[in-house]
């Protein structure tokens, strides 16, 4: 007899979803914040509606003295393999250029309507995605997970909140 079951798996308890090397399955459930992003000293992401035009003061800088402001789509998901709503935070244009293709082609549109696969392989600067989606078909989730989604505020991120109220 093993001490944990043979199917245990860790539960998943971010708020976030992070792309796992593999495949990612995801249903898009809100529509998209868009901005810039940038990273402290202090390791805390600073976020913006507009572009940042010049050097924040508390930017982290590499040794060279290099810096990046990222641009960004944050939106609520269903993440399937966590079995939860999660927020998906895309800086990878790689990523966002995918999906811009399906949401411009008529035949997929609006990526709410069906799920989409993102295969993460690589690691570092060898990190590559492929966007790929999947059938159209109808998403249920339960009331407690519809609710989450409803009381969902992505425009807090802007103030370094947390989507659901709790920092």
């Amino acid at each position: 007899m093993n001490f944990l079951p043979e199917d245990y798996k860790k539960p998943e308890t971010s708020d976030y979803m992070k792309l796992k090397e593999g495949e990612n399955v995801f249903r898009v459930l809100s529509s998209a914040i868009v901005g810039y992003k940038y990273w402290t000293n202090e390791d805390k992401p600073v976020r913006s509606k507009e572009r940042i035009l010049s050097k924040p003061d508390d930017i982290k800088t590499e040794k060279d003295g290099s810096f990046r402001i990222q641009h960004f789509w944050a939106f609520l998901v269903w993440n399937y393999s966590a079995e939860r709503v999660q927020v998906l935070e895309v800086p990878q244009s790689t990523i966002r250029d995918g999906m811009q293709t399906l949401i411009d082609n008529k035949k997929w549109g609006d990526p709410k309507d069906y799920d989409i696969s993102i295969t993460r392989s690589g690691e570092g600067l060898e990190t590559s995605y492929a966007v790929i989606p999947n059938p159209h078909s109808e998403l249920e989730i339960d009331e407690s997970n519809q609710i989450k989604v409803n009381s969902a505020n992505l425009e807090a991120l802007y103030e370094g909140k947390a989507v659901w109220g709790k920092e």
